[in-house]
């Protein structure tokens, strides 16, 4: 199952650079992106002050830990990912 979806998203992809419009690419993958980024965001900045911005990473598991039960994040983020699949087609 994840490798079929690894694959739509490699075609997402391949499609969004065959078209020459990479933002496009950014606005459908924004969830994955900004799961990616929280990460990120808390690594660097625990390297640069010890303290952390999210109770945990990647940000899913900080919904968690803030009593959002797994449900309602999984929900919220597949809304979120469809709407911006539909911004993202009306923008072709």
């Amino acid at each position: 199952m994840t490798q079929a979806l690894y694959c739509c998203g490699g075609v997402i992809a391949a499609i969004a650079l065959y078209f020459k419009m990479p933002l496009i690419l950014i606005i459908i993958a924004l969830v994955p992106l900004i799961e990616t980024l929280s990460v990120l965001i808390q690594v660097i900045f625990y390297k640069k002050t010890g303290k952390r911005i999210f109770k945990m990473t990647p940000i899913h598991h900080h919904f968690e830990l803030c009593n959002w039960k797994e449900n309602k994040i999984v929900s919220v983020f597949s809304i979120t990912t469809l709407l911006l699949c539909i911004i993202g087609l009306y923008a072709i």
